[in-house]
Parts: structure tokens; C-alpha cells; sequence
């Protein structure tokens, strides 16, 4: 299996996700400030977690979606980190996508680096793994938050965004391989 590409195939299939969403109602998420991407992702996160421990889901969509809206997410608060918030729709809906493929791009860069030293590791690991450490990485980030931004020895909020798209986007590999 071409880890590669799969990353990409998944990549695309969140894209056009985002893409459609941009479609409905335009780069809204423009309003969102750090802090409520981060507690959108984590409640993505933890309802994929309950999924996983009940083993049925109330409303109809499954675990797939959550973790491409992880993804879609994480880049989005990576948009916002650099961007800072706004108060009106301030980018269109081209921009946007822009955006998203340079911050995916990254992801992706980030994923090939760490996966040619971790020797294809994830594909050993079972998807409830990589909710629990999505979850961690989100209560990393609000600790950061709390604390202003400021970290001593610890990688910041961006990095952690990114972890966050990498396993998502290895939980999308898993869930439709």
C-alpha cells in the first residue's frame, strides 16, 4: 500500500467535503476564534470515542465523517491561527481553497517526514488509537490556550493542529481501506 497516496486520496475526499461546505455558506468559520476550533475538534473527537465504546451511533452519521471533519478542522484552525479571526466573511470561497491546500500540503510534508522515522508505525495501530490521541493533542491545546499561547519545551498549538490532520487523515485511511 502506497502510504502516499492514500494520504492524498483521503486529503481530496475532505477537500471536497470542505468544498461543498464552502458552496452552502461560505468561509463562515471566519468568525470562529482559536479556541472554538479546538472545542469543535474535540467534540468531534469524543463523539467518535462514544461511538467506539458503545458500538452504535443515535444519529446516522458514523465515524468516517467525524474524522474528514477532524481533518477539515484542523486545517481550519490552522487558517485561523494564521489569519487571525474575523468579524465578517473577509476571504472567498477561492481563497479558502487556497488556503486549505497549503496547510494540506504541510500536513502532508509533516506526515511523509515522521512516517519515514516512524517506518509505516500507524498502520499497526488500531483507529481507537488514534482518537485517544487526537483527544490529547486537543487537551494539549486548550492547555496552551489557558495559558495564553506560552509553552516552555513543548511543541505550540500548530503543531498539534497538524498531529491532529495526520492521524485523522490515518483514521480515513483505515476506516475506507
Amino acid at each position: 500500500m502506497d502510504t502516499n497516496k492514500q494520504f492524498d486520496e483521503a486529503i481530496a475526499a475532505c477537500r471536497s467535503i470542505f468544498a461543498a461546505k464552502l458552496g452552502d455558506y461560505g468561509p463562515s468559520w471566519r468568525m470562529m476564534r482559536p479556541q472554538s476550533v479546538t472545542d469543535q475538534i474535540f467534540i468531534k473527537a469524543k463523539r467518535i470515542r462514544s461511538i467506539e465504546i458503545k458500538g452504535v451511533a443515535a444519529v446516522a452519521e458514523g465515524i468516517l465523517p467525524e474524522f474528514m471533519a477532524i481533518v477539515n478542522y484542523g486545517i481550519i484552525g490552522i487558517i485561523q491561527l494564521s489569519l487571525g479571526f474575523s468579524d465578517t466573511h473577509d476571504i472567498d470561497a477561492a481563497r479558502a481553497l487556497e488556503l486549505y491546500d497549503q496547510v494540506a500540503e504541510a500536513a502532508a510534508r509533516l506526515m511523509k517526514a515522521k512516517n519515514h522515522d516512524y517506518d509505516e508505525a500507524w498502520r499497526s495501530m488500531r483507529v481507537p488509537s488514534y482518537t485517544d490521541f487526537i483527544l490529547t493533542k486537543v487537551v494539549r491545546i486548550k492547555e496552551i490556550e489557558d495559558n495564553g499561547g506560552e509553552v516552555r519545551v513543548s511543541e505550540g498549538i500548530e503543531s498539534n493542529y497538524f498531529d491532529i490532520i495526520v492521524y485523522a487523515v490515518f483514521g480515513v485511511i483505515k476506516l475506507t481501506e
